[in-house]
């Protein structure tokens, strides 16, 4: 038997996580996810907290409601299937999705930061390597450097990360954006906004 596959225990331990991901990720209350699938809060509250085992008759409503497969939620190992069913993560105010499994080389994102996160100070940092953006849908502020942008939908920025950078919502509604990030260090060149777009 192939110890690397997770028991159904532990599988089953890991849905209650995931359930609250989903839904934080969505910016959903508790309420409002009880509303969609007649579940109680109380109980919702309970399965995500791993005080309650999770059962077909829950499980069921809730992929729907979140609109993702059944085997998503617990984690069931792909057989022969070459699909590749999305992890999202919560990192501080984004939640963000790994588009590629591969360990070190270029890494594949998407970044999502929810329209109820406040617009916030900048915090600029620095690392090795190149980062490349696309945003999808809404408003990304981007300070590089001396360089305060915002950039728009279908617009693309790429940086040297040892370039002091920075990157959260501005305006209205979520903001979407890819982001493919590279270890190799490279000369610093931005192309994002029409000329006028940088700040002065």
């Amino acid at each position: 038997m192939d110890d690397t596959v997770p028991t159904t225990d532990a599988m089953l331990a890991a849905v209650g996580p995931r359930l609250k991901a989903l839904r934080t990720g969505k910016g959903a209350t508790l309420a409002e996810l009880s509303a969609m699938t007649g579940i109680s809060a109380s109980t919702l509250s309970r399965l995500e907290s791993g005080q309650r085992r999770p059962a077909l008759e829950l499980l069921l409503p809730l992929a729907r409601a979140h609109g993702v497969p059944l085997d998503q939620l617990v984690g069931a190992p792909a057989v022969g299937d070459p699909r590749i069913y999305l992890r999202p993560m919560r990192r501080r105010d984004q939640i963000i999705v790994p588009l590629s499994r591969s360990e070190g080389g270029l890494q594949a994102f998407k970044h999502v930061i929810p329209a109820s996160v406040p617009e916030r100070d900048p915090e600029t940092k620095i690392h090795e390597g190149y980062e490349w953006l696309y945003v999808l849908r809404g408003s990304l502020r981007l300070v590089l450097g001396p360089h305060d942008l915002v950039l728009a939908a279908g617009e693309a920025a790429e940086f040297d990360t040892r370039t002091p950078h920075w990157f959260g919502r501005v305006g209205a509604g979520d903001v979407e954006f890819l982001s493919l990030f590279g270890p190799q260090g490279e000369r610093m060149h931005v192309r994002a906004a029409p000329p006028g777009r940088l700040a002065e």
